[in-house]
């Protein structure tokens, strides 16, 4: 997955007829960025480093010590993020196609409250749920 968000960095026809991806571009482009993998070498964008394993403390560290929203990108690593409970809110976006296979969004074996904060419809059938994850008291 890393590799193909490299894109953002790597091919700048990519976004040449879209104003939103060339936003998107931007940000990513000036955004730190940590990649946990035991089999990259070397990080394949600016601004990122590599990680070889999921440290929750050191991402709760990260959090506390952050003037900004963090962002987890894939399943795999969300779910860590969720059973540490270093997950406030969540966006699933659901696009209309089965393939039949794939990972699950959420954490499987694992309790999760939602309270839908927001919803966006896209004219092409995808919609954007956003959830706040509700702690208990």
């Amino acid at each position: 997955m890393y590799e193909t968000m490299a894109v953002w960095e790597t091919d700048p026809s990519f976004t040449e007829d879209s104003k939103v991806l060339r936003d998107f571009a931007a940000v990513w482009q000036a955004t730190d960025k940590i990649v946990y993998s035991t089999t990259l070498e070397a990080p394949l964008t600016a601004r990122t480093r590599t990680e070889r394993t999921f440290d929750a403390e050191a991402v709760r560290r990260l959090k506390a010590e952050s003037s900004a929203d963090l962002a987890i990108g894939g399943p795999e690593l969300a779910a860590h993020a969720f059973r540490a409970g270093l997950i406030d809110e969540c966006h699933l976006v659901l696009h209309p196609v089965a393939v039949g296979a794939g990972k699950p969004a959420l954490p499987r074996d694992f309790r999760l409250d939602l309270e839908l904060l927001h919803e966006r419809r896209f004219n092409c059938g995808v919609v954007d749920l956003h959830y706040r994850v509700c702690r208990p008291a």
